[in-house]
């Protein structure tokens, strides 16, 4: 039974994770950085939180887009799902393409939010989780 042991002391508690890419007008992308006190403060990540037990991916995002933002989410499509292993946790990210919100994003959790060129979204200092949505960002505006 030992190596039963060890291998449930190695699983890594993992999380489901809406995740909202909005662009302004100007074709820019909103990112927010993660506030003092989170998991990996600092760094930048897009808008999002965890899928709670009962809700669908869309009703997780409106909710958290309207706690960490201030909008109300009115149209958003599937853009893609990202698995990412950190050392602490592993995070499924369900990314959705917001299309059409009301209000005006602002940072309700204290966070800094900027508003960056797809093509510098790589040189923003994004959550390795992040990078990848990043990369088809670049990859979808270059098109």
């Amino acid at each position: 039974m030992p190596e039963l042991e060890s291998s449930m002391a190695d699983t890594k508690p993992e999380f489901d994770i809406a995740v909202g890419v909005i662009f302004d007008d100007q074709g820019r992308v909103l990112i927010a950085q993660r506030p003092e006190g989170k998991h990996m403060a600092g760094a930048w990540e897009f808008p999002g939180g965890k899928v709670e037990a009962g809700e669908t991916v869309e009703q997780a995002l409106a909710r958290e887009l309207q706690e960490e933002l201030g909008i109300a989410v009115l149209g958003s499509a599937a853009l893609l799902q990202q698995t990412h292993e950190y050392p602490d946790r592993v995070v499924n990210l369900l990314v959705w393409v917001v299309m059409q919100y009301s209000g005006e994003p602002q940072g309700l959790d204290n966070q800094a939010l900027s508003w960056v060129e797809p093509q510098n979204l790589m040189e923003s200092g994004l959550l390795p989780a992040d990078e990848p949505i990043a990369r088809k960002l670049i990859e979808l505006s270059a098109g």
